[in-house]
């Protein structure tokens, strides 16, 4: 058993068991190494301005992803390479292509966001060569910029991207080195680091960390803390101890099977994006829209589920889809359909020791429909309001199969089960449609607050099922409309 973990920072390789549970990337970054070009703005992984690359080992091979150094634990970041802005510019001064392409473009005014910019810039430029304009906007949903617009940044990676990498490129020169010194420093066995009577633990495999669960009945399982951060950074709670999973191989396993797709709890959304975008079109447009792209590149699937926020937007979109959650502990696994796994505002069945392994999602059939609508104030980076997934299977033009699911309606994600009961049997019909809406008021009476007011959200999930209908019909028809919507 190891009390300390091993990363590299930029050039150097750090050794340390000198932080606690709950310490931020962030916090070791300037006070700690006064590597000051990572900026703290949000401190929630919103605005970007603390983005820094990391480098891990994924099924044998190297990828950088940008995440939000500020809600980033240092006990998570064993065995991998930390890339900070200081690290772009080469050794007599010159820039890189990257921020000089910032410069040219006139990208950047009071510069405080500028280096998370720049970061977010560098990761897509080592990714992708010839980037869209839509991947551009997309690498840059989790960056923001209060004065500069941003036609120039992406004026600026549009410039940069006619400059490749090439051996003197501080990432990619040194990719087969720094891989090989990241297998090195990969943990086999369980890492237990303690301060001021606090732990972060790192279990060496999936069976060390049902032993450990069983121990320690008060810990907290963090894979990509894009939420368990801000319990510490806006909330200011202690987590004691830290249970750490994002470097477990076994539970970031993604397999498309001939009955379905296994998605394992470690698996982040970026990682999943493009299979399910393949697979489940609409879920994988969900995903797009889940933050920006450094929680994407943290955040779980898994994660999502475990919290059991009644404004997570996975699983009302899992549970239409009509995912099965497979829980696992010492004492072995056990299964159930996701929606079962939600009782009550912060209530889940899940037993101590208990952890969320994997989700199982079947391959909706040929001729079914699904649909996924997320409503929130803003399109990127934003909670929703109300978020809805809808599944539906026809048979003879009448109804053999429904599932709606909303989160944001109730104290937990919820399937609209009165409103179900109005469909099935029935013609797939407007008057059908029209019929089943006010069986949403049986369904949901969900609270008014600074995200919308009962009222709308009633009338909008009522709305959302009538979209439905006009999307799977290929039909156009005005909506119902809010009694105070602008014109």
């Amino acid at each position: 058993m190891s009390g300390c973990i091993r990363f590299i920072l930029n050039e150097q390789e750090i050794e340390t068991g000198d932080f606690g549970p709950t310490d931020t990337l962030l916090d070791y970054l300037r006070l700690n190494r006064r590597l000051t070009g990572t900026k703290e703005g949000c401190a929630e992984g919103d605005c970007g301005a603390c983005t820094v690359l990391v480098g891990r080992l994924v099924g044998g091979r190297l990828v950088y992803e940008g995440v939000n150094a500020c809600i980033r634990f240092l006990g998570s970041l064993n065995a991998t390479h930390i890339v900070t802005v200081e690290h772009l510019a080469a050794k007599d001064g010159a820039l890189h292509p990257v921020q000089k392409a910032m410069v040219d473009c006139h990208g950047s005014q009071c510069g405080f966001c500028t280096p998370g910019f720049v970061m977010s810039l560098y990761g897509l430029w080592l990714a992708n060569p010839k980037p869209s304009r839509e991947e551009i906007e997309r690498a840059l949903q989790g960056n923001l910029c209060r004065c500069t617009g941003y036609e120039a940044i992406i004026k600026a990676a549009e410039q940069a991207s006619l400059s490749r990498p090439s051996a003197s490129d501080p990432v990619y020169g040194g990719h087969e080195k720094v891989a090989a010194r990241l297998e090195a420093l990969a943990a086999s066995e369980t890492v237990v680091v303690e301060k001021d009577g606090e732990r972060a633990i790192l279990p060496g495999s999936v069976a060390e960390l049902c032993r450990v669960l069983a121990e320690e009945a008060k810990s907290t399982i963090v894979a990509g803390s894009t939420d368990t951060g801000l319990w510490v950074t806006k909330q200011m709670r202690k987590l004691d101890p830290v249970v750490f999973i994002n470097h477990l191989p076994e539970l970031q396993q993604l397999e498309v099977r001939d009955d379905g797709i296994r998605i394992g709890a470690g698996v982040t959304y970026a990682a999943a994006f493009d299979t399910l975008s393949r697979e489940i079109p609409a879920f994988g447009a969900l995903i797009a829209r889940i933050g920006g792209q450094q929680v994407r590149n943290m955040g779980t699937i898994g994660g999502n589920i475990a919290n059991g926020s009644p404004i997570g937007d996975t699983p009302p979109a899992l549970i239409a889809l009509g995912a099965i959650l497979t829980l696992r502990s010492a004492a072995g696994t056990r299964t159930m359909p996701l929606e079962s796994y939600f009782i009550a505002y912060g209530k889940q069945d899940r037993n101590p020791g208990e952890f969320v392994e994997s989700l199982f999602i079947p391959h909706p059939p040929k001729d079914s429909h699904y649909a996924v609508y997320k409503i929130s104030k803003r399109r990127d980076e934003d909670i929703s309001a109300a978020c809805g997934g809808f599944f539906l299977e026809l048979e003879a033009g009448s109804v053999k199969t429904v599932r709606i699911a909303f989160g944001g309606m109730a104290g937990t994600p919820k399937r609209a089960s009165a409103v179900e009961a109005a469909l099935m049997g029935q013609p797939w019909t407007e008057a059908t449609v029209k019929a089943a809406q006010p069986a949403f008021d049986a369904d949901y009476q969900p609270l008014t607050d600074w995200r919308a007011t009962a009222e709308y959200r009633q009338l909008t999930v009522k709305n959302l099922l009538y979209r439905f209908f006009l999307e799977t019909t290929g039909q156009k028809q005005e909506l119902q409309r809010y009694p105070d919507a602008a014109e």
